[in-house]
């Protein structure tokens, strides 16, 4: 009976060891987990953006990476996939420190000739210089005239000549000043030019996918080393074919249009706007939690449904009221944004089956 008990004792305490080294387990995988997905994210910061590289593709793996690493794919899958990233931040790391390399080239050859300018300036510098002496040298003979008159005379001419030379070096130098300013505004233009043409929907004049996919990657990547609060609503026009359908592609592009104005007006400044395809657009909300997102998209749909609209060229009696679908979700702790846009996306699709013209959360979809 004795041996019995023993042996019974011993099992219980094999199982309480058992479940310790796998709760154990269990927070060194989390914690390992958490640090890859960290470490994951550090390297995406780490990449430039540069479009020659294909930074937007290459931090798109990383993310896709880091969610893969947390999802309950079979391990082989896992060590495979992680295999073929881990050579692509290689020959990406070595792609961006050979553009590095040449940009510094290119930097060098640009100090070179801003050396040769400086140069030149030099010289134009001592040849007034010299010139300003030798006038010196001259005042210091004219001391020597005992004729007053004389003397009054050839001073005044010598501070014209003076005077003259120093209103033309300062007409030189402001020409080139002002002419290197127009070309550093000029160049300034269009660099922002470009950029926002690179980042806006063309129109509606929010931001698009390609920008939309990059904020919301840059915000959960810092939630994961920082965290704060971010709502996302996805927001869909109600039964937007049928006003295709009745009134033409252009009227469709005229209600978008009306719509991102809308939107814009309701959120705050540093709120993000983008067309995220078709009659969908995408708001994220940096600082606003689940309950601030839900109550923003309230006002939102209110505000959308009050109002009427008459678009160019249609009939005043074919007034339209249209209404919105919106789903939110908010960041947490360890997400990737693809799982932050996944959530939305389902409480929108809810909405949407749930009657329209109304606005759920990823918590009506527990």
């Amino acid at each position: 009976m004795l041996f019995a008990f023993r042996k019974k004792e011993t099992q219980a305490q094999n199982s309480v060891d058992w479940a310790t080294e796998y709760e154990c387990c269990e927070k060194r995988r989390d914690f390992l987990l958490l640090a890859t997905r960290t470490l994951l994210q550090c390297i995406r910061q780490f990449a430039l953006d540069i479009r020659e590289l294909n930074s937007l593709e290459f931090q798109t793996g990383l993310a896709e990476l880091a969610e893969r690493m947390g999802s309950e794919e079979k391990l082989s899958a896992k060590q495979a996939g992680f295999q073929r990233h881990a050579q692509d931040i290689g020959e990406f790391a070595e792609k961006q420190n050979s553009y590095l390399r040449e940009r510094e080239t290119e930097f060098k050859a640009i100090i070179d000739i801003l050396t040769k300018a400086m140069v030149t300036q030099d010289c134009e510098n001592r040849e007034f210089n010299r010139a300003i002496l030798q006038q010196g040298r001259r005042l210091e003979e004219m001391t020597r005239l005992d004729d007053i008159k004389r003397l009054k005379q050839a001073l005044l001419i010598e501070v014209e000549q003076l005077q003259a030379a120093i209103r033309e070096k300062e007409t030189r130098e402001s020409e080139r000043i002002e002419t290197l300013s127009r070309q550093v505004t000029t160049l300034n233009n269009e660099l922002q030019s470009v950029r926002n043409e690179s980042e806006r929907d063309g129109l509606t004049g929010v931001l698009n996918r390609r920008a939309f996919d990059r904020h919301i990657n840059d915000l959960v990547a810092r939630n994961t080393m920082k965290p704060q609060d971010v709502a996302l609503l996805m927001v869909d026009i109600d039964d937007f074919k049928r006003i295709n359908d009745t009134y033409g592609h252009q009227a469709g592009d005229r209600v978008l249009v009306a719509m991102a104005n809308k939107i814009r007006q309701s959120v705050r400044s540093d709120d993000l706007i983008a067309r995220y395809g078709g009659e969908e657009f995408a708001i994220i909300l940096p600082g606003a939690s689940l309950r601030n997102g839900i109550k923003t998209g309230k006002q939102i749909c209110g505000v959308v449904a009050s109002a009427r609209y008459l678009l160019e060229g249609m009939p005043p009696a074919d007034v339209l009221s249209l209404t919105l679908s919106i789903g939110v979700s908010a960041c947490r702790k360890g997400d990737s944004a693809t799982a932050l846009v996944s959530r939305a996306d389902k409480a929108l699709y809810l909405a949407k089956c749930s009657g329209k013209n109304r606005v759920q959360s990823e918590k009506d979809c527990s």
